[in-house]
């Protein structure tokens, strides 16, 4: 019977060994194997890394929920990860669309048909554009990620979406459950359903302690946004 330290060196050794065959040569001094089961992770080379997806929530009521997601899209992409950020809900000018459309054909950046106004003060006929909107908006996504290979998808206020009653919590677990193995989702917004907070690896709560617009101080340009 091994040791402890006998069955952690035949592991080890069955590990590297796995790894030549994959490989396919004993001379790729480059090249490694790495088997996480739970994470599916197989680094190929420095280069080259599959891995299966996981889903992250940024919500609550604070300030930083899109800028998470930014800098988390800005670091995939300076990995080599392809990256796709749609924005739902949104149709001012922000200073990241400018960062982002200089970084080329691997960040791909999105806005449908642009809202008009604020949802609180939509009427009837402005909440039901609205909803076609998302509507064409998810489906442009599903489209993108069926006939593009990403890594990460950042899915900007669709927590909006489904918190006004714009999307259906159905069609976006439907859309978890059917996504390429390897990609990477990031949902923003206030007011998470539990649905999804239950199928997230990752949730960050943003909640304000404080905010300068209580002290009257309104959204800065470069900073809110």
């Amino acid at each position: 019977m091994q040791n402890g330290k006998g069955a952690k060196d035949s592991s080890l050794t069955l590990r590297m060994t796995l790894a030549l065959l994959f490989l396919g040569s004993i001379s790729t001094v480059e090249s490694y194997l790495c088997i996480n089961i739970h994470f599916a992770t197989v680094p190929l080379n420095k280069g080259s890394v599959i891995m299966t997806g996981l889903v992250h929530i940024y919500t609550g009521n604070g300030k930083g929920k899109t800028t998470a997601a930014c800098g988390l899209a800005i670091r995939a992409w300076g990995s080599g990860l392809k990256v796709l950020m749609i924005q739902f809900l949104k149709g001012s000018d922000t200073g990241e669309i400018k960062c982002f459309e200089k970084l080329g054909e691997n960040f791909v950046f999105h806005r449908g048909r642009k809202v008009k106004g604020f949802v609180w003060n939509m009427n009837e006929e402005q909440l039901k554009d609205t909803r076609n909107i998302c509507l064409e908006d998810l489906e442009w996504l599903k489209n993108e990620i069926t006939n593009c290979d990403y890594d990460l998808l950042i899915m900007d206020e669709v927590m909006g979406c489904l918190s006004n009653g714009f999307l259906n919590i159905e069609e976006i677990l439907e859309f978890i459950k059917n996504k390429p193995e390897k990609l990477e989702i990031v949902m923003t917004g206030r007011n998470a359903p539990k649905e999804l907070i239950d199928i997230a690896d990752y949730v960050s709560v943003i909640n304000a302690q404080k905010h300068p617009f209580d002290k009257g101080i309104p959204a800065r340009k470069g900073i809110e946004y």
